[in-house]
């Protein structure tokens, strides 16, 4: 089996800034251009100085060379560049860093995009990043009456730890408890330092002490849906299929959409 090339990323990181920088008109950012120019696009001392990095530091990020490339250049690159939000997000990515602006993150999709829980034949909610919903549709209020009812709180893990009748109407609550606590976490990594998400742990660590049980396991799951299953008051025994994506250029916000599933006998086990 083959090893893993640690030059890898440096490289790929090396091929996208050169692909830029030859792509960049230089009268855009108001230089000269002409025939005097031996290669399209930008000269990488002037991408330096766009940027406020020396030529020479430049000139080896961009050459691929084995150094040691911070978030904070790679932000000064992204803004030098005026690179699209999509290009900021690939650089980081192929880099290997995480972005501390999280472009998009403060961003609200429009409601054009909100909206479109209103054609999705099923219950689905948008959440934000600390997994407040913003828009559900009529049969996910019907299904959630206590969490997205009008003027109530809106935020899932408050709704599963702190309100009474969510044990009542998720199925295997405890198992299902744990799996999300765990999936809260894996998502919220990257927002480790924000304050509405520190806050948020902290009341519901004090309020909940299954929560805080959950927590302290350090559980970590990728949000991918699956079976879902409740015992609604009026309605039943429901059993859905759970499907989760992220929203294209709002990467905080994420749809779930829980589709009809063929129903479950009594006497099956319910696994989160």
């Amino acid at each position: 089996m083959k090893g893993t090339d640690p030059t890898a990323p440096a490289l790929s990181l090396s091929a996208f800034l050169r692909a830029l920088r030859e792509r960049q008109s230089p009268a855009e950012f108001g230089l000269a251009g002409g025939s005097r120019r031996r290669t399209p696009g930008l000269r990488r001392e002037e991408v330096a100085q766009l940027c406020g990095l020396s030529a020479t530091w430049y000139t080896w990020i961009e050459q691929g060379r084995d150094v040691s490339v911070s978030a904070s250049t790679l932000a000064r690159l992204a803004r030098g560049l005026r690179l699209s939000r999509a290009e900021r997000s690939y650089l980081f990515e192929v880099a290997g860093k995480r972005d501390p602006e999280r472009p998009g993150g403060g961003d609200d999709p429009p409601e054009a995009v909100l909206a479109c829980v209103d054609a999705i034949d099923g219950p689905a909610y948008i959440l934000d990043r600390t997994w407040s919903a913003r828009r559900w549709n009529a049969k996910a209020s019907r299904l959630f009456a206590e969490w997205l009812d009008a003027g109530g709180e809106t935020n899932l893990l408050r709704y599963i730890f702190l309100r009474p009748e969510a044990k009542t109407l998720i199925l295997d609550w405890m198992a299902r408890a744990h799996r999300v606590v765990a999936e809260f976490r894996a998502a919220v990594t990257a927002y480790s330092d924000d304050p509405d998400i520190r806050r948020l742990v902290d009341e519901l660590r004090i309020a909940s002490p299954d929560f805080a049980r959950c927590w302290e396991t350090h559980g970590v799951l990728a949000r991918e849906g699956g079976e879902r299953a409740f015992n609604h008051p009026t309605m039943g025994l429901l059993n859905y299929q759970q499907v989760s994506l992220s929203l294209a250029g709002w990467p905080d916000y994420r749809l779930t959409m829980l589709l009809p599933a063929p129903r479950l006998d009594k006497s099956a086990s319910y696994s989160a």
